[in-house]
């Protein structure tokens, strides 16, 4: 009777004994799993694709402060492109204008308004001129807020009979502000000034 009593209390410990390494194995599974899954979600939340030709191409998330240089220095460029980049075309320079104010504050809209009342545009228009602008360098400097930067370019104004190169230099500084369809970069150009605006060289027309 005892040895039967020992034998169901061994056959317990064992089961018993049994069932907490399989609780146990689960829970260390369970946990594994749940910690793979959420590393794995973590990391495909890094990863973006972009449909290009068809085809699904891998991008990679980053932190804003890892691209502020390039995409501080685009910012520049596609702000001097639109602001000088002009045609004897009313609608064009409109556009183009407007797109570069987009980018910056009253500091450019104040060039512009003079610029507007003192015939330069008209003057475009009215000669079939030409304006077109090569960046040659841009250098934006993240060390300290807001991001002052400084543009390098030549400019060529293209008339009728002649073709002029300027040389042109301006500078002013980047605030942070909300990206949007027309300010895909989330800056705002300040205090821009032009300190170097030229003549390098007059080239006639045939």
């Amino acid at each position: 009777m005892f040895k039967k009593l020992d034998n169901i209390d061994t056959a317990f410990r064992h089961v018993r004994t049994f069932t907490l390494v399989v609780v146990l194995a689960s829970a260390l599974i369970s946990g594994f799993a749940l910690y793979k899954s959420f590393t794995t979600v973590n990391r495909m939340q890094d990863k973006i694709y972009v449909l290009a030709n068809g085809k699904a191409i891998e991008a990679y998330a980053s932190d804003r402060r890892d691209n502020i240089q390039v995409e501080g220095r685009d910012h520049v460029r596609n702000f001097h492109h639109y602001f000088f980049t002009l045609d004897p075309d009313d609608k064009v320079i409109r556009q183009n204008i407007t797109k570069a104010l987009y980018l910056a504050d009253n500091s450019a809209k104040g060039v512009y308004d003079d610029l507007k009342e003192n015939g330069y545009y008209a003057g475009i228009i009215s000669g079939n001129i030409s304006q077109a602008i090569t960046i040659d360098s841009i250098q934006v400097d993240i060390g300290s807020y807001p991001y002052r930067f400084r543009c390098q370019a030549t400019q060529q104004i293209i008339r009728p009979t002649s073709v002029v190169t300027r040389s042109l230099i301006t500078e002013g500084s980047l605030r942070n502000v909300s990206r949007s369809d027309n300010n895909p970069h989330g800056f705002l150009i300040e205090r821009w000034r032009t300190i170097d605006n030229r003549d390098l060289s007059t080239e006639n027309r045939n």
